[in-house]
């Protein structure tokens, strides 16, 4: 299923399609029951998208011209206009990975991902996932990002597929994350 899935860095012209993605995963619109297949918490505006757009930071995967899947790949400084994503910059000095001091200069925000529903479990993430390595690896060696405990079927993609490396945890707003790390210098084999 996914031989023909063409993976591109998105264009403005990609807004429309990746927030009727967004909007069929964003948590707030999910009842429990769907929340248990997976789900994104950060809802984005067009005027963000054309920021992340414009700084090549937003990668989809589309189907017959059609956005089945995207991630997000941007600064600390982008992201800082959220407050759990200031704060997770705050855990950097607590955080150990491999031989990186953790800071806001040599990482990244990784994510989040969404997949459509009809393309999970099928290795779109594999490929997807190194499509934005190749590209982001020139301007940070680190990608950092966390995953809500309730999010079994992310946290499970991310560390059984993609082999992300779990490197701590916390609490914001009364939920549980976990954060995780991923050295970009390595290919997904």
């Amino acid at each position: 299923m996914i031989e023909n899935i063409q993976l591109e860095i998105a264009t403005l012209n990609d807004i429309e399609g990746v927030l009727s993605l967004q909007e069929l995963y964003l948590v707030s619109n999910l009842s429990e029951e769907e929340k248990k297949s997976s789900f994104v918490t950060t809802p984005f505006t067009t005027e963000q998208l054309t920021e992340v757009i414009r700084n090549k930071g937003l990668f989809i995967a589309k189907d017959n011209n059609t956005i089945i899947a995207y991630i997000f790949a941007e600064s600390w400084a982008f992201f800082s206009q959220w407050p759990i994503f200031n704060y997770m910059t705050t855990l950097f000095p607590e955080l150990s990975f491999l031989d990186f001091n953790i800071n806001t200069s040599n990482s990244f925000q990784y994510g989040p991902i969404c997949i459509h529903s009809a393309y999970r479990g099928k290795g779109l993430i594999i490929p997807l996932f190194e499509f934005m390595r190749s590209h982001i690896v020139a301007r940070y060696p680190l990608a950092l990002t966390f995953i809500n405990k309730n999010n079994k079927p992310s946290l499970k993609a991310h560390t059984e597929k993609l082999k992300l490396t779990i490197i701590g945890d916390f609490q914001f707003n009364n939920n549980n994350y976990f954060v995780l790390a991923y050295d970009m210098k390595k290919p997904i084999a």
